[in-house]
């Protein structure tokens, strides 16, 4: 899965393990929760790590929500639950890789 490279123009803070903002692991990275917003280091400024395009996660009978033992963060108008080293979000039925 590939993520486009949108740097976060104005960013004044710099994450961290103490930063105050929930930690995710995203595949070979970390990313920040962030107003919202998912942040990566990249190239010594930040991105927004967002999937290029549709990703849906096949073969995914768990249904998360509350109480379903994945921590959650937001993620624009919704909850990206953190699963395995992935963020799924639900999305017309089925839970999409993010």
């Amino acid at each position: 899965m590939s993520t486009l490279h949108q740097e976060h123009g104005i960013h004044g803070h710099a994450h961290g393990p103490d930063c105050g903002h929930a930690e995710v692991v995203h595949g070979d990275h970390v990313d920040y929760a962030h107003d919202g917003h998912l942040h990566r280091e990249h190239d010594g400024h930040w991105d927004e790590c967002e999937p290029a395009g549709h990703v849906p996660h096949d073969g995914h009978g768990h249904e998360h929500g509350t109480g379903c033992g994945h921590d959650s963060v937001e993620h624009g108008d919704h909850l990206d639950y953190l699963h395995d080293g992935h963020r799924h979000a639900g999305h017309d039925g089925h839970w999409d890789d993010h």
